[in-house]
């Protein structure tokens, strides 16, 4: 009778100890399905650091104000003022991404106004660049504006980014789209989000970037990635 007993607490642990692999084996595929869903999307350099392959200006006459330095694609001289605004735009299109660069905005704000900006999800239209705008300067910092449609949709939160903040200085840019849902990001710090619930405003567009018009300034931007969100 005991050597019965002893065999059905060996079957019995047996059992358990199958189910128990059953169950992490189980654990480590669904794990295993979930993590490759889950993987980044590819990132795609958008900026050689030697050439503007892959960029034009809404206006041809305008080539010549912008160029490559320091592995930076640069606008303005840092002397004489910028007289309109003006826009290098890349030549593909993209709708739902995570787009990543360094930026600086340099220029006296006793000349005029020194301010920037990021297109993207933009459109050239009657020769203007149309379109959602990361802006960039002094009272502008981390704003959604819509270039040549609605104006400012929302101003940018700067309660902490003000303690990072470089105005004349480095700073990284993100900016992240997934369906209607914008979000920017500057120095790491989230600045705003934005809901777009007009059904008629295209969600796919080009990224560009800009410089205003007004002040003696210039702007400078490397390391421009985009990530394009499945």
């Amino acid at each position: 009778m005991r050597a019965y007993s002893n065999n059905i607490l060996q079957i019995n642990s047996l059992s358990k100890l199958f189910l128990s692999f059953s169950f992490l084996f189980f654990i480590l595929v669904f794990s295993s399905s979930n993590v490759c869903g889950q993987l980044p999307a590819k990132t795609i350099s958008l900026f050689d650091g030697k050439t503007l392959k892959g960029w034009k200006t809404v206006n041809p006459a305008d080539e010549k104000l912008w160029f490559v330095a320091d592995s930076a694609i640069k606008s303005g001289d840092g002397v004489n003022k910028i007289l309109s605004n003006t826009y290098l735009h890349t030549t593909q299109e993209y709708s739902d991404f995570e787009f990543r660069c360094l930026f600086r905005l340099s220029g006296d704000p006793k000349t005029g106004l020194i301010n920037s900006g990021i297109q993207y999800r933009s459109i050239v239209k009657g020769g203007k660049m149309v379109g959602y705008q990361a802006d960039i300067g002094t009272n502008y910092w981390g704003d959604i504006y819509d270039e040549h449609r609605r104006g400012k949709l929302v101003g940018g939160d700067l309660s902490t980014l003000s303690h990072l903040l470089k105005e004349d200085g480095w700073n990284s840019y993100i900016i992240r789209c997934k369906g209607n849902l914008h979000e920017l990001y500057i120095n790491g710090i989230k600045t705003c989000e934005y809901l777009e619930k007009d059904p008629k405003i295209p969600s796919k567009g080009v990224i560009s970037v800009q410089i205003h018009s007004g002040g003696v300034a210039q702007i400078e931007f490397r390391d421009l990635t985009i990530s394009e969100i499945p």
